[in-house]
């Protein structure tokens, strides 16, 4: 008897074991989209639906990312100092209601039923927030009582079109980190997001003129106070701190929130050899390639929204020039101009970002993209979404992080 019975159990267990040893592997590889709220580039359609339809329109683009087989959402909640989430810091977006700071009628959280969702369909949510935009010129309605263009007129004042609160003022970052802070603490984000704008792009006035921008206030106490760096390196090291500082206090929070950058895709001209184009280092005072060498972020997205074969801004010289300033093994995940693909001749093709992700794939130090904007992939513009449907066939895992302390072991 306890021969058949060993028998039998060495029989019955065998397949087990084969099959566990011949399970296909789920493939590692981040697939992001953003989701721009500023201007209601991506959701709400347009400000002051009913929250039911937002609430809608929020699910279809949470179900369409399953359908694609896509596993993150970058989710923009900060678009203008300004909230799409239950903020005492600031006021409710008026992208969402319509009127800034009026709360949505009923009730209801956008970033709170975002995460919510997104989590039931295995999607990670990042938070994505400007730190400094004050104000756009898309913006319709008067800016409320205790909006900081209000409020504090000294911190965010005009720029050409925009508002612009003042990178080296020490309450700007103190209050642009306590609402990134705040997000961190009361929702289960996988990760906080910025992007491309710290300093703004530079406007000219009708004659021309380049406008300087105003922070002739807090330079003026600096040089009062002995201080030695000459003005670009001044509003370069501002800079420099609120990464570095985000970085580090988001980690004392929870550990295991990503932090994630998108810079201009460009880190100067020149970089590498035969790169030319904007200058973001001398002209946002954002030291790009300084934050990915050091580490100061989880993952990079540095934007490359230039074609293949565009040779002066080469997507493959940047993607390998990226890849071996990432001293720190971060991951590497550049951004993809998917909006471009618009299905006329003035737009790429969607093939031109199908060999963008398969350039990516077989670069060594790259895994995985950023799609912009979930617009094009909801509406399958230029057929871009059943393209990229084709190349995503099975489900991918977002890939590991080990540097970071996981969720379930933080205590």
């Amino acid at each position: 008897m306890r021969c058949m019975w060993l028998c039998v159990v060495l029989l019955s267990s065998t397949p087990v074991a084969l099959a566990a040893d011949t399970a296909k592997p789920i493939p590692r590889e981040f697939r992001g989209v953003w989701v721009a709220t500023v201007a209601n580039i991506d959701w709400p359609s347009r400000p002051g639906l009913p929250t039911r339809t937002q609430q809608k329109e929020l699910l279809a683009i949470l179900d369409k990312c399953v359908e694609l087989k896509l596993n993150a959402v970058i989710f923009q909640v900060r678009p203008m100092a300004d909230a799409l989430y239950a903020s005492k810091i600031e006021p409710w977006s008026e992208f969402l209601t319509g009127v800034s700071g009026q709360a949505p009628l009923p009730a209801w959280d956008p970033l709170e039923f975002a995460v919510r969702e997104a989590h039931k369909r295995k999607l990670e949510l990042h938070a994505w927030l400007n730190p400094y935009r004050a104000r756009t010129p898309t913006a319709k309605s008067p800016a409320s009582r205790d909006h900081i263009i209000n409020a504090r007129p000294d911190l965010a004042k005009p720029y050409g079109k925009h508002y612009w609160m003042n990178p080296t003022h020490p309450e700007v970052q103190a209050r642009s980190l306590a609402v990134i802070l705040d997000v961190v603490k009361r929702y289960d984000v996988d990760g906080v997001h910025l992007d491309d704008y710290f300093y703004p792009y530079p406007e000219k006035d009708d004659a021309g003129k380049l406008i300087p921008f105003p922070d002739d206030d807090t330079w003026a106490v600096y040089t009062r106070s002995g201080g030695k760096l000459n003005r670009a390196d001044w509003r370069r090291d501002a800079v420099n701190r609120f990464v570095e500082r985000l970085y580090r206090e988001t980690k004392a929070v929870k550990p295991w929130v990503k932090v994630g950058i998108s810079p201009f895709g460009i880190a100067r001209p020149g970089m590498p050899k035969g790169i030319t184009g904007f200058d973001q280092y001398a002209t946002l005072y954002a030291d790009a390639k300084l934050w990915l060498n050091e580490g100061w972020v989880d993952y990079f997205t540095p934007q490359l929204y230039w074609p293949i074969a565009q040779e002066k801004q080469s997507f493959p010289k940047l993607l390998h020039w990226w890849i071996g300033e990432n001293k720190k093994g971060r991951h590497l995940w550049p951004g993809l101009y998917t909006s471009r693909v618009t299905g006329n001749p003035k737009g790429w093709p969607a093939r031109e970002v199908v060999d963008q992700i398969e350039l990516v794939r077989n670069a060594e130090g790259s895994t995985g993209v950023i799609h912009f904007s979930m617009k094009a992939l909801l509406h399958n513009t230029g057929g871009v979404a059943d393209a990229v449907k084709k190349l995503y066939r099975e489900p991918a895992e977002v890939p590991d992080s080990p540097w970071l302390k996981r969720r379930d072991s933080a205590d």
